[in-house]
């Protein structure tokens, strides 16, 4: 692992526990900051009213963190927009949104549309499929750029069951997003989650980047905002635990192809190389890095092999 992540590790990483509640709120108080909250929904009627719910209670009736909670769907022909207000949330469509640009599906888009549709200072996105919801997510990575003048985003990190295995969600992180990241932008490589769609930051940045519109969103915000504001301007907050729907093969497949391409769309402007990857696992002291040697060999072309021409001729 490079230095640079090794330091940015243990002064850009940390855990919910690390800023209490009251020391937040004392810093949004004292800096004046107004926080946004918003979940792109698309047919999540089962879990996005108890997200709203949990963070209108927590953080908005208990104490007063979050100024709007935003819920923008994208299209859902559930009760999606009902059960979101119902709980609470301003609900607004994704085509109500600058409808002189005609919208196009993906997250990206809704995402990029939702800067139209909150006020804050901070914008915190939270995505609507999570299970046993905790308000933690929201306050543990807004915490940060409330406390800290100098970060300007902050990912959540957290453990991804998958069928009851601990640490075996993030699929598409790990066979796609991570290997890219270690590879091609090595100063990102102690990202746990870099596709996680958990993370909040200062809206002074977001109105600076690009939105890929679909999966591609998270990898390319991560790599841009690193271009832009360097990499002690970002960092993580380990939240726990993250519960919520998985999707099949064929769906992760198109997201890593999104993925794929908003990377290459990046490399077009130049990048590092370096044949290293670093995974994490959780320790007595939180996440751990690894890091292992991805060098392969590679065999040329068999007809370069001198043997093989020789039998060619014969």
């Amino acid at each position: 692992m490079l230095e640079e992540v090794e330091r940015w590790l243990s002064t850009r990483s940390w855990s919910v526990t690390d800023r209490p509640l009251h020391q937040i709120l004392a810093a949004k108080q004292r800096t004046g900051q107004s926080v946004s909250v918003v979940l792109p929904a698309l047919n999540e009627e089962e879990t996005v009213g108890d997200i709203v719910a949990v963070i209108r209670h927590d953080l908005m009736q208990q104490v007063p963190l979050v100024d709007e909670i935003v819920v923008v769907d994208s299209g859902s022909t559930d009760r999606t927009s009902e059960v979101a207000a119902a709980a609470g949330a301003t609900v607004v469509h994704r085509d109500e949104i600058l409808p002189r640009i005609p919208a196009v599906p993906g997250k990206g888009e809704v995402l990029w549309r939702s800067l139209l549709a909150t006020t804050g200072d901070i914008v915190c996105f939270i995505d609507a499929d999570l299970k046993e919801f905790s308000s933690d997510f929201v306050s543990g990575i807004v915490g940060p750029l409330l406390t800290d003048p100098d970060v300007d985003l902050v990912k959540g990190m957290y453990d991804r069951p998958l069928g009851g295995a601990a640490g075996q969600g993030g699929r598409v992180t790990e066979l796609m997003a991570r290997p890219l990241l270690n590879m091609h932008w090595p100063q990102l490589a102690g990202f746990v989650q870099p596709l996680g769609g958990e993370y909040a930051a200062r809206r002074s940045l977001l109105e600076q980047l690009p939105f890929p519109v679909g999966y591609g969103v998270e990898l390319g915000m991560l790599v841009d905002a690193l271009h832009l504001v360097g990499l002690d301007a970002l960092a993580q907050v380990d939240v726990g635990v993250r519960k919520h729907r998985h999707q099949d093969g064929q769906a992760l497949g198109r997201m890593s192809a999104a993925i794929y391409r908003t990377a290459q769309l990046r490399l077009a402007r130049g990048h590092l190389i370096r044949p290293s990857l670093t995974q994490f696992e959780r320790g007595e002291d939180g996440f751990e890095p690894r890091t292992y040697s991805v060098d392969t060999e590679e065999r040329p072309p068999m007809v370069e092999i001198a043997e093989y021409a020789t039998r060619k001729v014969a």
